[in-house]
């Protein structure tokens, strides 16, 4: 059997001693190792395939790592770390403890910046440009690689706007598939698919009016075709934009054709391309298809409802709602911050706005929560996805912060759902018409109920509930984490002691309810799955100061550290709130 090319590779400066002839085979190589890792191992798969050739093409050309290579979002960077030494170990990939799912710093010189949420790479590669020109550092180059839903985000477009007036040796590579993790949206879209179909304009290039030297479209699946034209980009001096047309999913028949399912498909096979089917007969549902059927059920007697989304439409289960009403549903694109400042002004007008953002992700949209939602005390309805720990996708996705930085804004309700009947219960009371903007946080993954569909209730603003009667120590939790509160109190050999509290809300807190269990309780314990500095557990601490409550409370959440990539529960046993450290943190208090 003749040994492949792949296997002489293992950084770079193996790969630019091939001749030209030989990256051909190379890139059906990659494809292949690709596809048979992601197919048992999981992971983001079309993006990679569709940039095999444009990595290859780069780390030939470019002599990374002195010249900089920066990758937007990074799904698409698998063939990039194949290529820079961690062949060996990519089956460890998104795994505890292996490489991480995107470029991160720490892990290897040839990632240069971190990345995981998306439209940062004009930014941080115009950064290291004006750096190397202020060191004298001339024949340095500085790439960025782009996508075409990443670079109709709002800071892409800062970013280009500042690189256009620098005059540094910077070459933006735009990766235009015409879909991000759903198919890409609006007048950008439109633009750059015309610029496919009939060339580029010899006048009102977009780019070119924004001062950079516009090449392209090109072929992102031609080797000599990238491979000539980035020689010559090599040379030419200023701002530069590469327009490299590719198809997602490539080399594989159903990630061609299937391009959403395939973003990341779960395992399937590496031979046929078909998923490994999974039995979901009697599982419970996902919490994002509560929320995307539960608001189709209420947007059918309810006119005013509205849905907005930042390029998440499956992922969020907001495709529900687009399908029913497509004339009441936004995809807004890669632009967290124009649908927060959208919901707010839909929400002047009397509508009922659903604004579903991941956890993660609204982060990037804080001053516009703040500023044109809260302030104005707009009653906008934040549906926060993949709130706590997500797991595989790690430090960049994680939703452990939503609880500290969401809880010190005025006029925000902040309630989180302990299963899915309860998240049901709460669309439906927002909907009912609140004086305040609410956030409903809940986790990625499945809740625990299967018959969920009840009648709808209203649920009481501010009010939480006792779960269990005990007479020593009492545990008070926000969310689905109660769930391995009670299984870990269920444990315990003397759980008669314990006494479990549902806050349900992390704003307004129940203060009444909190009079009556430090009343009753010398030692408190709270427990969430956001971080413990300035979270739920810091809440009560404050009331409890301030009413100069005595008693001991003792705080469980994710402490102060960034928790990497790995199964939700591993996750949360390193993080100290998986049932058996509960269990532990537990008796500890009671000693």
């Amino acid at each position: 059997m003749s040994k492949k090319i792949l296997d002489s590779i293992q950084f770079p400066e193996d790969l630019r001693k091939l001749s030209k002839e030989k990256l051909p085979q190379l890139a059906k190589e990659l494809r292949e190792f690709i596809i048979n890792i992601v197919a048992t191992k999981e992971g983001h798969l079309g993006a990679s395939l569709g940039v095999v050739e444009l990595t290859i093409a780069l780390h030939y050309v470019f002599n990374t790592p002195d010249d900089i290579l920066v990758w937007d979002v990074g799904h698409q960077a698998y063939g990039h770390k194949i290529l820079t030494g961690r062949k060996d170990i990519f089956h460890t990939n998104r795994q505890l403890n292996g490489i991480a799912g995107f470029p991160k710093r720490s892990e290897s010189n040839y990632d240069t910046f971190g990345v995981g949420h998306s439209s940062t790479a004009i930014s941080a590669t115009l950064g290291m440009a004006i750096a190397s020109q202020i060191k004298g550092e001339t024949q340095k180059q500085h790439i960025a690689v782009v996508g075409d839903a990443s670079i109709a985000s709002g800071m892409a477009f800062e970013a280009l706007n500042h690189a256009g007036i620098a005059n540094t040796n910077i070459l933006v590579i735009l990766n235009d598939n015409a879909i991000g993790i759903d198919p890409s949206v609006g007048a950008l879209k439109d633009y750059l698919t015309k610029v496919t179909l009939y060339g580029a304009p010899d006048t009102d290039n977009i780019f070119e009016a924004l001062n950079f030297k516009y090449s392209g479209p090109i072929d992102g699946h031609n080797l000599e075709e990238l491979t000539s034209e980035l020689k010559r980009l090599k040379n030419v001096p200023g701002p530069k934009l590469m327009h490299v047309i590719t198809k997602k999913g490539k080399g594989l028949r159903q990630a061609e054709e299937n391009q959403v399912t395939y973003h990341a498909p779960g395992k399937f096979n590496a031979l046929t391309g078909d998923l490994v089917p999974k039995d979901n007969n009697g599982l419970p549902p996902k919490f994002q298809d509560v929320f995307g059927e539960t608001i189709v059920e209420l947007a059918k007697e309810n006119q005013n409802i509205v849905g907005i989304t930042p390029a998440m439409p499956t992922g969020s289960s907001l495709k529900y709602f687009m399908e029913t009403f497509p004339e009441r549903a936004f995809d807004v694109g890669i632009a967290e911050q124009h649908a927060v400042t959208l919901s707010a002004g839909l929400a002047t007008q009397g509508l009922t706005v659903f604004c579903n953002i991941y956890s993660t992700f609204l982060q990037r949209a804080y001053d516009q929560v703040i500023h044109d939602v809260c302030l104005q005390n707009l009653p906008v309805i934040f549906c926060l996805d993949r709130a706590g720990i997500v797991g595989e996708d790690g430090a960049t996705h994680h939703g452990i912060f939503d609880i500290a930085f969401l809880r010190c804004i005025p006029n925000l309700i902040v309630f989180a759902p302990r299963n899915e009947i309860e998240l049901r219960n709460m669309l439906y009371t927002a909907q009912l018409g609140l004086e305040h903007p609410i956030a409903i946080r809940y986790p990625r993954g499945r809740g625990s109920i299967t018959d969920w569909e009840k009648p709808f209730s209203e649920i009481e603003i501010g009010k939480g509930i006792c779960l269990k009667e005990g007479t020593e120590l009492a545990v008070l939790t926000v969310g689905t984490i109660s769930e391995e509160v009670m299984k870990a109190v269920d444990a315990i050999s003397e759980k008669e002691k314990f006494a479990m509290y549902d806050m349900r809300f992390v704003k307004p807190l129940d203060t009444k309810l909190l009079d009556s269990i430090f009343k009753k309780h010398q030692t408190i314990i709270t427990v969430e799955d956001g971080v413990t500095k300035g979270g739920f557990g810091s809440g009560v601490l404050e009331y409890a100061s301030e009413k100069n409550y005595p008693g001991k409370i003792k705080l469980l959440g994710i402490p102060d550290y960034f928790p990497q990539h790995g199964t939700v529960d591993e996750l949360k046993d390193e993080a100290g709130i998986s049932i058996r450290k509960i269990k532990q943190f537990i008796l500890k208090c009671l000693q």
